[in-house]
């Protein structure tokens, strides 16, 4: 870990590189860089899908990178290593540091596949971080103890990075991130266990199994742990025939009576969010609202609410966000093992089959 954990720390841009569910945990964790006014000293954070990312791919925007930045980190999350789009963007820069014999540019991968052929490319010009996740295991039924397809490595990933960012930002050493995320564990486990088990939970799932659509807001790094949660989501409800939106996207719908609105916000003041639940409770949906605060404006409209309050230093980022994207995650595993209770069988290998052809 030591040698891609420095080349984060070192790095004037960070270039995020993946595809669906492991993009957004990637986006999440890094995206905490542009909120904390501690440690990154202007660090860059851009995705490909950025208005300002410099050019078409990553070889066209390497000249640019070089040109503003005195080192470029681009950094992959991929657990299979053979997802095309990040594959491509390795490709693209290795061939610009080769023709322009550049110094100026890394790549970093973490995976659970590093003899992937994605991890070969990364090796030659950078670091490859191996984080196992369910391996070759065979598609089956217990989803509690396997999670979803990638769940694991997506969620491991998550927390992994999330750590690695807030220790940087404290100026802490390598070893200190084991540490760190040990103790996050430790809190993570019984926090889960709380929610998943509570009333308010119990609520959303009774919602979540009719027919409804559901929508999912956040703004920021709220945003992409929404994300996470409506790609799984989207692959339970999709064979229902309901559908799974974010709040403000370009495809999303007016809501109808009965649906369900997810919002996520740490503060639970942010504006724009508020204006969504407003909007959704006057058309006679059901908020249910993830927030630090339960005497939030976001909480108390909701109706239904999670709390997850957090000690954090102003300036540094936080955990609330990656903690959210885990009491999200049982969700769509709850959903699939009442259905399995009521006669309605959804195996693995139908999911992923969902999965490839519509992502």
């Amino acid at each position: 870990m030591l040698p891609l954990y420095e080349e984060l720390r070192s790095a004037n841009c960070v270039v995020c590189g993946g595809s669906g569910r492991s993009l957004h945990s990637l986006n999440a964790a890094m995206s905490q860089i542009a909120m904390s006014q501690i440690g990154w000293r202007n660090k860059v954070v851009i995705t490909p899908d950025d208005p300002g990312f410099p050019g078409k791919n990553m070889y066209d925007a390497a000249a640019e990178f070089e040109r503003r930045h005195k080192r470029t980190l681009l950094l992959i999350n991929s657990g299979s290593g053979f997802s095309e789009d990040p594959f491509a963007m390795a490709q693209d820069l290795a061939r610009y540091i080769e023709e322009k014999k550049t110094s100026k540019f890394s790549m970093g991968l973490v995976t659970s596949n590093i003899n992937s052929p994605l991890a070969k490319i990364v090796r030659e010009h950078g670091h490859v971080l191996g984080l196992k996740g369910r391996g070759r295991a065979k598609p089956s039924f217990e989803y509690s103890e396997r999670g979803i397809m990638g769940d694991m490595f997506e969620l491991g990933s998550l927390l992994l990075l999330s750590i690695m960012t807030e220790a940087i930002s404290r100026n802490l050493q390598v070893s200190d991130v084991f540490q760190l995320c040990e103790q996050e564990l430790e809190q993570l486990g019984p926090m889960i266990d709380s929610i998943a088990d509570s009333e308010t939970y119990t609520h959303l799932l009774d919602l979540l199994e009719r027919r409804t659509s559901v929508f999912l807001g956040g703004k920021g790094t709220a945003n992409e742990i929404v994300k996470m949660t409506a790609v799984r989501l989207f692959h339970i409800k999709g064979f229902l025939g309901d559908h799974v939106y974010i709040a403000r996207g370009v495809n999303t719908p007016h809501p109808r009576a009965g649906d369900i609105e997810i919002l996520v916000s740490f503060s639970g003041e942010t504006k724009p969010v508020i204006s969504w639940l407003e909007i959704f409770k006057k058309l006679n949906g059901t908020v249910v609202s993830i927030t630090g605060s339960e005497a939030s404006t976001l909480a108390k409209k909701s109706d239904f609410r999670i709390t997850l309050e957090e000690n954090d230093t102003p300036g540094q980022p936080r955990r609330f966000y990656m903690r959210a994207a885990y009491v999200l995650s049982p969700l769509p595993v709850r959903l699939m093992e009442t259905l399995s209770r009521k006669g309605l069988k959804l195996p693995e290998y139908l999911i992923s089959w969902y999965h490839s052809v519509t992502q």
